[in-house]
């Protein structure tokens, strides 16, 4: 996949980012002249003693510090040292991953100044699999993610550590195994490689993957419970939602429609008019985050394919200009709106599990929790009561992660960095949100089956019977209280794998 030409899409970011596409620079001559001017630009301004942010002088508040030209290189190097205090957990291989090709996006745009030996290095990474281990925590999210991203220009010098096989390793011995050659970062390049936005766009690029097959089983969870409940299928009746035709809302209609099988002429007949509005307005609970996603998609693949350190080099001209597009708004309110957006999903498919767990709100022919075991003994027995309060515990704190990231700015390096976006930690508690709710729906899903086998196949849409017949592949039916921590386990992996047959997430 050509890197440096045609803007990547959030798909061909997370394609790097798997292995499954292997990035080659441009052999484009126009490209390659506009890689080298802005290299020249800076090299000429040096030596004839100009004044440049983070080249000549020091960096954030120490800007009127100036740095002689014969410390030039020494400035680079002691910038990647210094920014070496990440901490938390680290990124997973896919999230480091695409923090590399979204940073060879931004870089091979032509207004950072940086070498196409440089440039090559990061091929070489996505390449090799050498994904550099990038702590989560330390960013506010302007001047960029200068703390993560500092791993990512250790790594390229051959130091700190990288992914090999899924495991940690010394850089430099992993890089000489490969047949690669450690970088002198030169001048204004480790600035170029920390100074941006990319390592919360990648973790917004796998937050969005994340999303859109969350939403489609969002629908697939809902078609089960309305099978399961006996609900009224004419709530997901195409003319409604072409009365108020929010695209997304439409298509989560119809996918639920779909997944039950509707027909208005031959739709079962109801004792309840109305289903409660976990069943009924679930297509607009799913449309929220299906109408917000070609927003979140443009905003993200903006960021992907921009220039977006400081000072930036024109390519043209050889000017410097220095500015602040490492500030990384857009991402946080990208993220922020997500967080919203897939909390609701979790509080829907709790509210959903809590229906078909009570007698008084599931049609009947539901036993209490959902207790399959008809034997003498069964009073002792409790189903999916436990369950049901995971679920509740897991909303609850999806729910709580919802406070606006942005909102939470802060000053810091000495009142230089006054206003930050906080748009890294927006994205960290996006996956954090996704991970939550993708247990719930785990969780949702075992109790549905199990209300299938109490229900009867008969009275199922072909969703029900297709899910129902991968989750018992893995997962028995609970006819006696067992713990169910493993059976969670398992349908998360088939879930997170795309093992379980959810239908396409086709958008209009």
């Amino acid at each position: 996949m050509t890197v440096g030409l045609a803007p990547l899409t959030i798909e061909q970011v997370l394609s790097l980012a798997r292995g499954n596409a292997r990035p080659a620079l441009p052999r484009d001559t126009s490209w390659s002249t506009q890689i080298e001017r802005g290299v020249n630009a800076i090299a000429t301004r040096v030596a004839a003693g100009e004044v440049i942010y983070g080249v000549s002088t020091g960096v954030g508040d120490s800007c009127e510090t100036m740095v002689p030209a014969a410390f030039v290189r020494d400035l680079q190097i002691n910038l990647v040292r210094f920014h070496g205090c990440g901490v938390g957990r680290l990124l997973t291989p896919l999230e480091s991953g695409a923090v590399v090709a979204v940073r060879l996006a931004s870089l091979t745009r032509g207004w950072s100044a940086v070498r196409p030996e440089l440039l090559q290095g990061l091929c070489d990474l996505l390449a090799h699999r050498l994904l550099p281990c990038i702590p989560a925590q330390g960013s506010v999210g302007a001047s960029g993610d200068l703390t993560p991203l500092s791993y990512l220009a250790a790594v390229l010098t051959g130091d700190r550590e990288v992914y090999v096989d899924g495991h940690p390793a010394a850089a430099r011995e992993a890089l000489a195994r490969a047949g690669l050659v450690p970088l002198q970062l030169q001048a204004k390049e480790a600035l170029a490689i920390m100074n941006g936005t990319s390592v919360m766009t990648a973790l917004a690029c796998v937050a969005f993957e994340q999303s859109m097959r969350l939403a489609r089983l969002s629908a697939a969870l809902t078609a089960m419970a309305s099978d399961v409940t006996q609900g009224n299928q004419a709530h997901f009746d195409d003319r409604l939602f072409a009365a108020k035709p929010h695209p997304g809302q439409r298509a989560a209609a119809r996918w639920i429609a779909s997944d039950i099988a509707y027909d208005a002429k031959t739709r079962r007949s109801v004792d309840r008019v109305q289903d409660r509005y976990s069943i009924r307005c679930a297509p607009h609970v799913i449309g929220v985050l299906l109408d917000a996603a070609p927003f979140l998609r443009s905003t993200l693949e903006i960021e992907i394919n921009s220039a977006n350190d400081n000072p930036l080099v024109d390519p043209e001209t050889g000017e410097v200009l220095h500015g602040g597009n490492f500030y990384g708004g857009h991402v946080c309110l990208a993220m922020d709106l997500l967080k919203n957006t897939v909390a609701n999903l979790a509080d829907l498919l709790d509210r959903q599990m809590a229906l078909i767990c009570n007698p008084a709100m599931n049609q009947g022919g539901l036993a209490a929790n959902l207790v399959a075991r008809t034997e003498a003994d069964g009073a002792a027995h409790h189903g999916f009561k436990a369950m049901q309060i995971t679920t509740s515990a897991l909303a609850a704190e999806a729910l709580k992660l919802t406070m606006p990231a942005s909102a939470f700015s802060r000053s810091t390096e000495c009142h230089n960095q006054d206003k930050v976006s906080m748009g890294t930690i927006a994205a960290r508690d996006c996956l954090t949100i996704l991970e939550l709710t993708e247990t719930v729906a785990a969780i949702h899903l075992l109790a549905l089956c199990q209300a299938v086998d109490l229900r009867g196949l008969a009275a199922c849409g072909p969703r029900a019977r297709t899910l129902h017949a991968a989750v018992r592949a893995l997962v028995p039916v609970n006819l006696a209280d067992r713990r169910m921590d493993g059976d969670i386990a398992r349908v998360l992996e088939a879930m997170r794998s795309n093992a379980l047959p959810i239908g396409k997430c086709e958008l209009p």
